[in-house]
């Protein structure tokens, strides 16, 4: 059948794919257009294999809350170019999978992959797979965190590039909870306290320290000690509670949060970065 200027216009409306490509597409499907579109979808695949060794190391990082502000969400979309993550589309598709992650409750990128990203059925990951072929960039998810907490805050720092999620113990502390989530954004801890940081980052930083001071001709005994020391500041320098409170370095986080109210405290966070 003949395919008509209309019809590749409509296409590439419904898909943002180039106008050629949609001409070939709906020739090749006979002008159906959900062929087409899975014709535009496949090809969308080979370029997404021939680019999946590309670094995608630009993108936009979104954190959001619901509308009680107990539950946050933090997802990052990646592409290889500052040109395309400035991209109206894109920054309307990064919301909009932000929003599904919102709306889903969803805390992974797997997740957050499998969910529809449209009424149509698509999933996210063929959405991903779709805009590769389109834009020519790679194009992936790579970070899908969630908080929750009596009340939690999201810090979008601007430029969209790194991003924060701070639960507190009550609501009604709005600004505290901002100033811990700046906090989060800028000193990036590993950890919210001592009690919760990885087993596998206390021994990592144990063998650091001991072998410091090895390697500065301190006996196996005493090295331990130094280690154990070491670790010590360690906790204090990379766990959000113990951290220098960057408005007031005299106040740890937790001090800093105690002086708004006894019983307040962080309960969780989580942060993601584009550069670190």
């Amino acid at each position: 059948m003949a395919i008509t200027a209309a019809d590749v216009n409509k296409l590439r409306q419904m898909t943002g794919a180039g106008m050629m490509d949609c001409k070939k597409a709906l020739t090749e499907a006979n002008g159906d257009f959900e062929a087409a579109i899975d014709i535009l979808r496949k090809q969308g695949q080979k370029v997404a294999a021939k680019r999946a060794d590309r670094d995608a190391t630009e993108g936009l990082v979104i954190a959001k809350t619901n509308a009680d502000s107990t539950v946050g969400v933090l997802v990052c979309v990646n592409c290889e170019t500052d040109f395309v993550a400035k991209n109206a589309d894109f920054t309307a598709m990064a919301e909009r999978m932000t929003a599904i992650a919102l709306e889903k409750g969803l805390s992974s990128v797997d997740a957050l992959k499998a969910a529809a990203y449209d009424s149509n059925g698509m999933s996210i990951a063929e959405k991903l797979i779709e805009q590769t072929g389109v834009i020519g960039e790679k194009i992936d998810v790579s970070a899908c965190a969630e908080v929750k907490a009596p009340y939690v805050y999201a810090y979008n720092h601007p430029g969209n590039k790194v991003a924060s999620l701070v639960g507190l113990s009550k609501a009604g502390f709005e600004t505290a909870a901002k100033d811990v989530a700046m906090q989060v954004a800028a000193m990036g801890p590993v950890a919210l306290d001592k009690a919760s940081t990885p087993q596998s980052v206390i021994e990592k930083e144990l063998e650091i320290g001991k072998e410091l001071a090895i390697q500065e001709g301190k006996p196996a005994d005493m090295a331990e000690k130094i280690a154990q020391g070491r670790l010590n500041k360690f906790f204090k320098e990379s766990t959000l509670l113990a951290q220098e409170f960057i408005k007031d370095n005299k106040l740890s986080v937790e001090q800093y949060l105690k002086n708004q109210d006894k019983d307040l405290t962080a309960t969780d966070f989580k942060r993601h970065s584009l550069t670190v």
